[in-house]
C-alpha cells in the first residue's frame, strides 16, 4: 500500500479562527501533512525590506495561518495530537519593533527592522556584521490551533485554550502538541514560522520566517483532561530549562495570575489521571519538581483581545 502524501499550499491560508471556514483538505487520523506557510507579516516584509515596511504594516493582514485541515473521526471532547516531524527554513528572517505592540510598547514607540541572514548549515544567525554575537537557530511554528466551538471570527494574534498564537519555543521538531477539539473535524491550522525566540517574545516578534512544516495529526479519545494546550518536548543539553524530556501544561488568559493557576491545576489533573496520584500528592509534586515559565506575553492595545500563556514543565526523568 502506498503512502498518502498530503500538502497545503501557501495561498491556502486564513486570518481568523472561525469554524465556518471550509477545510482545504481532509485526512485520516494518523496521517502527515506538509504546510507551506508564509511569514507572520503575510509577505509585507521581504529580505530587501526597509523599516518603512514595518511602519506601514496593515495589521489586519498579519499572522495568517495555513489550513484548515479536517481530520476524519475528530469530535468535540477529543484531543488532537500534533507531532512535529520536520521544519524547512529559508536563508533569511526578520525581527521588528511594531508601533503599539510588544511588552514595552510605551518605551519603544518607533518602528525598527532587523533582517537576519540564517546559516542553515551551522544553524545559527549572526546578530551583527562582525559576527561577534551568534544566535542558535531553533525553528518552530508560532501558531498551531484548531477552531473554537463557538461561532464567530477570532483573531489569530492571541493564544486560546484551543491553541493559536502559542509562540512556545519548545514546540520544535520531535515535540508533540495536544489540543482540545471543540468542533467536528478539529479544523487544524498552522503558521507564523520562527527561526529563534526567547521565552515571552517580549518585543512581539521573533526571527520571523516563512517555513514548510510537516506534522502528523492523530485523534485521541483518552485525554479528556486536555482542556488547553499541553505538549511533550525534549530540551537539549545547554538549553534552558535543564536538559531532558518534559510534559507541559499551559494556562491562557488576560490575567497572568489566572493563567498560572490554570497551568498548575491542569498539571495536577494530568498527574491524577496518568500517574494515579491523589490531588494532594500531585500538588506537592508540582511544587518540588515542575518549573513555571512565561511562554508568551501578548500586548495589543489596538485589538480587543489580549492574553498571556504560562507553562508548567514537569521533568519526565522523575518517573523511574
Amino acid at each position: 500500500m502506498g503512502v498518502t502524501i498530503h500538502s497545503v499550499r501557501r495561498a491556502q491560508n486564513h486570518l481568523a479562527w472561525d469554524n465556518s471556514i471550509p477545510p482545504v483538505l481532509r485526512v485520516q487520523s494518523g496521517e502527515t501533512v506538509t504546510f507551506d506557510c508564509i511569514d507572520s507579516s503575510n509577505g509585507q516584509v521581504t529580505k530587501d525590506s526597509q523599516v518603512s515596511a514595518v511602519a506601514g504594516f496593515i495589521y489586519g493582514q498579519m499572522d495568517p495561518v495555513t489550513g484548515p485541515v479536517y481530520i476524519n473521526g475528530a469530535m468535540p471532547g477529543d484531543t488532537l495530537q500534533v507531532d512535529i516531524i520536520s521544519i524547512d527554513i529559508p536563508d533569511w528572517g526578520w525581527t521588528g519593533l511594531i508601533p503599539g505592540f510588544g511588552f514595552l510598547a510605551d518605551e519603544f514607540p518607533e518602528a525598527a527592522l532587523k533582517i537576519w541572514t540564517l546559516d542553515r548549515t551551522n544553524m545559527v544567525a549572526y546578530f551583527d556584521e562582525t559576527k561577534k554575537i551568534k544566535v542558535p537557530l531553533n525553528p518552530f511554528p508560532g501558531e498551531m490551533g484548531v477552531a473554537q466551538g463557538k461561532p464567530g471570527a477570532f483573531s489569530t494574534i492571541p493564544p486560546y485554550n484551543t491553541g493559536g498564537n502559542l509562540d512556545t519555543k519548545y514546540l520544535t521538531v520531535g515535540s508533540t502538541l495536544y489540543l482540545p477539539i471543540e468542533v467536528e473535524g478539529a479544523l487544524f491550522s498552522i503558521g507564523d514560522g520562527h527561526a529563534a525566540q526567547g521565552d515571552g517574545e517580549v518585543c512581539g516578534t521573533a526571527i520571523e520566517i516563512p517555513m514548510k512544516a510537516t506534522v502528523r495529526l492523530t485523534v485521541l479519545k483518552d485525554k479528556p483532561y486536555t482542556k488547553a494546550p499541553h505538549y511533550r518536548t525534549v530540551v537539549k543539553q545547554g538549553d534552558s530549562p535543564k536538559a531532558g524530556e518534559f510534559y507541559c501544561t499551559t494556562g491562557v488568559g488576560p490575567d497572568i495570575k489566572e493563567a498560572t493557576r490554570q497551568a498548575v491545576k491542569s498539571m495536577i489533573e494530568y498527574l491524577m489521571v496518568e500517574h494515579n496520584m491523589s490531588r494532594v500528592d500531585a500538588y506537592i509534586l508540582c511544587s518540588v519538581t515542575a518549573d513555571l515559565r512565561l511562554h508568551e506575553v501578548v500586548d495589543m492595545p489596538n485589538f480587543v483581545t489580549s492574553a498571556s500563556q504560562v507553562g508548567m514543565m514537569l521533568p519526565q526523568s522523575i518517573f523511574v
